[in-house]
């Protein structure tokens, strides 16, 4: 893997011939064993500032040489009260639990006059590697919350990231290790306590994804 174009914020990496932009939530979550593979997009926390900042990178690098990326993969933690803990998982869907427009006659998680489910598929899946359905929303999720929740895991951004993809044609992979929700979180300690651990599950999440592309195994742009 190596950086092909622009400065590093907008860095895209040639991964087994394909330009993928790597984004990630915090610094906090790119260990040493991600920094030895590529320099992400820092988005910042929430699907606000997710949604924000893929759209603008995706918007400046189109008006570059090189234009868009063939692939973005958007990485970090996630919560789960029922995978496993330190766990990598590519989510194979993600829904934005805080549409709520039920009063108007919509089912919750559904986006008035969109035309589009509560739940929406990504993919496609690197071969050897466990899936799980993500929920996306401006909360971090704790104790009883996981009983509201339908989906596997909870992050922050992926629904919005999605949309910035959609809105660019451009396919998103998904890739999340399980940092907390077996217990409550007590702290700021309770999330970053294992990071280290899914810096490298997340590394060899990569890995996978390399070995796939160069062997032809994914077709980005088979629709899900």
């Amino acid at each position: 893997m190596r950086c092909a174009c622009g400065p590093p914020r907008l860095s895209v990496t040639l991964v087994a011939g394909h330009r993928v932009l790597f984004l990630m939530a915090v610094q906090a979550e790119y260990g040493p064993n991600l920094r030895a593979r590529f320099a992400p997009v820092l988005t910042g926390v929430g699907p606000v500032e997710a949604g924000v900042v893929t759209t603008a990178t995706l918007a400046a690098l189109r008006g570059m040489q090189g234009g868009l990326p063939d692939l973005l993969v958007s990485l970090g933690s996630a919560g789960s009260a029922r995978l496993d803990h330190c766990g990598v998982y590519q989510a194979c869907a993600v829904a934005y639990r805080d549409m709520d427009a039920s009063p108007l006659g919509f089912a919750r998680g559904v986006t008035p006059f969109l035309d589009m489910p509560a739940e929406l598929p990504l993919g496609p899946a690197i071969p050897g590697l466990a899936q799980a359905s993500l929920s996306t929303g401006g909360s971090v999720v704790s104790g009883d919350m996981y009983d509201t929740i339908a989906q596997d895991m909870v992050d922050m951004e992926s629904f919005a990231v999605l949309r910035a993809c959609q809105h660019f044609d451009v396919p998103l992979i998904a890739l999340r290790g399980i940092s907390d929700g077996k217990a409550p979180l007590a702290g700021l300690h309770d999330w970053t306590e294992y990071l280290h651990i899914i810096d490298e599950g997340l590394a060899l999440a990569v890995d996978k994804l390399e070995t796939a592309l160069g062997a032809g195994q994914m077709n980005l742009r088979a629709k899900h």
